[in-house]
């Protein structure tokens, strides 16, 4: 473990050398005037306080001499310490800012598939506490280096006074080591097993505020309080292990430099009567003793760290290192009217389970309709990520203008693709940042417009500021419907050439949604459309229809084809206009 914590302080000194020997330099220099102030002592005790009480006198010189040389080594204590706190502290916000961040750039880079395998809080936790917890260290270390000189040069002068008492230090300088060795090694499963908890604890937490509607409305508090409560008991026993450690090693740590204090003074008595030392000699080491324990325990501090900001480094580290990155090209495509989309012999699986697609092929034509029509698990929902390269298959190729989408650079992919998924995410802030997103040349014309197509903008021009209307977090001040069209309004501002609708207008009355999908075929929209459809109306808009069953694509086709020679299709679409029929019927009574 000690091995490994200095492997993480050895990166973090890689990193930001400049700041670290800022705050090296002003905690050797804050050591060597300890020692220094110990000798200052010594000097005043054996060359003017001693002969003031014997001759009873007191000169006025010697006390201004006195009070200067204390004060300017004080003055210079605290520039030391200003130096020391903020190299150090400076320093450690420093990494945690980096590695925050680069923490967050590596989610932005890693595939929708990685993040399905690892639960929202862990991610939150590794962004955020496991990086605190890596560079705690940070902030004693350089004071820890800092003491280690003072030690040293501690040492030196120790002999230089007396080998007697310089042999009271080399004893005692081992003993704090050892004992902050053997420290780290018994904290160290328990502060690794404190952060995996303090991890632990923060997913289901987030799983419980994220689940908070379904678990008040199933009436589960309580069940959920005790699973959360048996999560934050297991970190509260952790962290009272970790404590009941640190309060058996600190004592040891303060009560060792208050031995070795005693230790130099009963053998200096016995020296300063042979005439081996003198007063001011012996005062000297005995203050120097004194004045030892709140440095060397920041040497304990150090160590004491260690197992967390190892255990808090390796987990940040396993996202830093995590692979499965998407690769992109280099090419563009013309921006010139709708595109086409082609799916040929794909084939996909997740991780976790068994093939998804199977022998995918269809193709969307330029400016056309086309809709996917399944049952649940028929996988229209991976064909729409594989759409706009969320994920790529396993086999076969998708294509935009005959381009495969792993060779197009991520502004072209952007520029041509768009999805608006069957979950409607909208940002905590106004209507016009959740269309425009920031995004250049997205003037509020632009996001009209885009309101306009959406069938949004009659619910926005009622908002008390329009486009300035903050929504609030995930769109709480708005309905369902009105979310879904926020979203669509999104993609459509940036005038994509494809446009992937993932079930995304479902939430919103039927007859807006035939206009919608309306809008979107005329000339305003120019892009080419591939929807998941359930709606009969809306199937029926589309200009052809791919049937998928069990992952294959069972047959293509227009609507009323389908409807005429596919026994399954018309079963299937008979279902849902009968489900949305039942649903309508239960709005009218409510």
């Amino acid at each position: 473990m000690l091995g490994r914590g200095l492997r993480v302080l050895g990166s973090a000194i890689r990193t930001e050398p400049r700041l670290f020997t800022i705050g090296t330099v002003g905690s050797s220099l804050f050591g060597l005037l300890v020692i220094a102030n110990s000798y200052v002592v010594g000097y005043v005790i054996g060359h003017v306080v001693v002969p003031a009480f014997a001759e009873n006198r007191a000169g006025a010189g010697e006390l201004g001499l006195i009070a200067g040389a204390f004060i300017g080594i004080a003055l210079l204590r605290v520039a030391s310490i200003f130096g020391r706190r903020l190299g150090a502290g400076y320093m450690q916000f420093r990494l945690q800012a980096r590695y925050r961040s680069a923490v967050t750039r590596r989610y932005l880079a890693l595939p929708p598939a990685w993040h399905q395998r690892h639960a929202t809080g862990t991610l939150l936790s590794n962004a955020n506490s496991d990086v605190e917890a890596a560079f705690v260290p940070i902030a004693p270390l350089p004071f820890a280096v800092g003491t280690l000189v003072m030690i040293a040069a501690a040492i030196v002068s120790l002999f230089f006074t007396d080998w007697v008492l310089a042999l009271v230090g080399v004893c005692l300088f081992p003993a704090l080591f050892l004992l902050n060795l053997v420290y780290s090694r018994r904290m160290s499963p328990r502060q690794i097993r404190a952060q995996q908890l303090r991890g632990k604890v923060s997913a289901v937490a987030h799983e419980s505020f994220d689940g908070a509607l379904v678990v008040k409305t199933m009436g589960r508090e309580a069940d959920e309080s005790r699973r959360f409560a048996v999560h934050v008991t297991e970190l509260r026993d952790a962290l009272i292990s970790v404590g009941r450690l640190r309060g058996l090693f600190d004592p040891l740590m303060d009560s060792l430099p208050s031995v070795g204090t005693l230790a130099v003074l009963l053998l200096g008595a016995y020296r300063l009567q042979s005439g081996a030392v003198s007063v001011a000699e012996l005062v000297s080491v005995a203050f120097l003793f004194t004045v030892l324990a709140f440095p060397v325990r920041a040497i304990g501090w150090v160590v004491a760290e260690l197992p967390r900001s190892v255990a808090g480094w390796e987990r940040v580290q396993a996202v830093l290192g995590a692979e499965g990155d998407l690769a992109y090209g280099t090419s563009a495509l013309e921006r010139t009217g709708p595109a086409a989309l082609t799916f040929d012999r794909v084939t996909f699986s997740y991780a976790t389970g068994g093939d998804v697609l199977h022998d995918v092929s269809f193709t969307v034509p330029a400016g056309k309709t086309v809709a996917l029509v399944g049952a649940t698990g028929a996988g229209k929902s991976t064909i729409a990520s594989l759409a706009v390269r969320l994920v790529d298959p396993d086999s076969g190729s998708v294509r935009a203008d005959g381009t495969p989408l792993p060779e197009l650079s991520v502004p072209a992919l952007a520029e041509t693709t768009a999805l608006v998924p069957q979950i409607p995410f909208v940002f905590d802030d106004t209507v016009r940042g959740n269309v425009t997103l920031d995004r250049d040349g997205l003037d509020d014309e632009a996001a009209w417009t885009a309101l306009r197509l959406a069938q949004a903008e009659g619910f926005v021009e009622k908002l008390p500021d329009g486009l300035d209307t903050a929504v609030g977090e995930r769109g709480t001040s708005l309905s369902g419907g009105q979310r879904q069209r926020l979203t669509l309004a999104r993609a459509l501002a940036g005038r994509p050439r494809l446009l992937v609708l993932d079930d995304a207008t479902s939430a919103v009355d039927p007859r807006v949604e035939a206009a919608i999908l309306a809008s979107l075929r005329g000339h305003d929209s120019g892009a080419s459309i591939l929807v998941v459809a359930y709606r009969r109306a809306t199937i029926a808009l589309a200009d052809e229809v791919v049937f998928l069953e069990n992952g294959r694509v069972v047959a293509t086709g227009t609507h009323h084809d389908l409807l005429a020679t596919q026994p399954g299709y018309l079963d299937l679409v008979t279902a849902y206009e009968q489900a949305e029929a039942a649903r309508e019927d239960e709005s009218v009574i409510a």
